[in-house]
């Protein structure tokens, strides 16, 4: 990778964003894996068979529902999504009443949380689609788990597997995709931008170089995380001084432990505070109540930040 590849508006990947679900966005892939994927997508697309898409969370399933649909002949139509753990018998006669009846496509998001009597209830609603002229919406579903297990262990319909995975499409996760994190990096580092109000960030070597080895266990939401506490900071430098301890501790390959993406930003937000304290108290010759009004801050904050940051011993001048 080269400084080009990172924190430019031009480059290999092509941003396309959704015009109904502002979380959703679809940035095309360089890696050979997504670009099996997308060319499955296309296909998928032009016709009404049911697609059932596994990854991990974070991997991008919701969006690759999107894209069938945007590319599909109900583009003009609803695209729904439905969180299955949130969805009781109740609401989904509701939705098959009112919602599944109508054109447009339902992404039902984590089917093995679908309980028992809503499982029913698709199958029947599986049974009449299309049946007198009635028009339906696509269905497409979405699981991080294994579904086979799931059925085996009774938790998820047998029959309801084998009907809602007409087509069963991997999705691969970013660790297995690593030739998109500069496409996937410089649209995060453009979309914070613009929320943030300033310029796009350019990515030194050395930032490039951890985005690629890391293992990014939290898949696209985390790398997001990490670029949005880059671009929100303004300063790479104090950035990375928590991004880069949390992000190769916190590696699964070299610890086996999962990283917090809240982790990651508190600590990219703590390096930072300290730099601008320690430069503020240096400033004033450590005369912490007129750092304290440098800092726009009560004295007895400053006192209470300065304990955080190990430096509670000092006295004031």
């Amino acid at each position: 990778m080269t400084k080009s590849d990172f924190g430019s508006k031009t480059g290999t990947a092509e941003f396309v964003k959704t015009s109904n679900a502002g979380d959703l966005t679809f940035v095309e892939a360089i890696s050979p894996g997504m670009r099996a994927v997308e060319m499955v997508i296309h296909e998928l697309a032009q016709s009404d068979v049911p697609v059932l898409l596994l990854g991990e969370a974070g991997s991008g399933k919701r969006t690759i529902a999107r894209r069938i649909h945007e590319n599909s002949r109900e583009s003009i139509e609803r695209f729904r999504i439905l969180k299955c753990a949130d969805l009781t018998g109740e609401s989904f006669q509701e939705f098959h009443a009112s919602g599944h009846s109508a054109a447009g496509t339902v992404f039902l998001q984590e089917i093995a949380d679908l309980d028992a009597s809503c499982q029913t209830k698709l199958l029947q609603s599986l049974s009449t689609f299309g049946k007198g002229g009635v028009p339906k919406a696509r269905l497409i579903c979405g699981s991080c788990r294994d579904l086979g297990s799931e059925v085996r262990e009774g938790r998820v319909r047998e029959d309801l597997y084998y009907r809602i995975s007409g087509v069963c499409l991997r999705l691969p996760p970013l660790r297995q995709r690593k030739e998109d994190i500069p496409a996937l990096t410089n649209f995060f580092l453009s979309k914070y931008a613009a929320d943030f109000d300033c310029p796009i960030p350019i990515i030194s070597l050395q930032t490039q170089q951890l985005f690629n080895e890391y293992s990014w266990p939290g898949n696209i939401p985390e790398l997001a995380d990490a670029v949005k506490a880059l671009v929100a900071l303004g300063n790479e430098s104090l950035a990375m001084r928590g991004l880069r301890a949390m992000l190769t501790k916190s590696d699964p390959a070299a610890e086996g432990s999962a990283v917090s993406l809240k982790s990651v930003a508190r600590a990219a937000s703590r390096e930072a505070e300290k730099e601008v304290i320690l430069k503020a108290l240096t400033r004033t010759r450590w005369n912490r109540r007129r750092a304290a009004e440098e800092l726009q801050i009560s004295y007895k904050a400053l006192l209470y930040k300065l304990k955080q940051i190990g430096y509670s011993e000092y006295e004031a001048s």
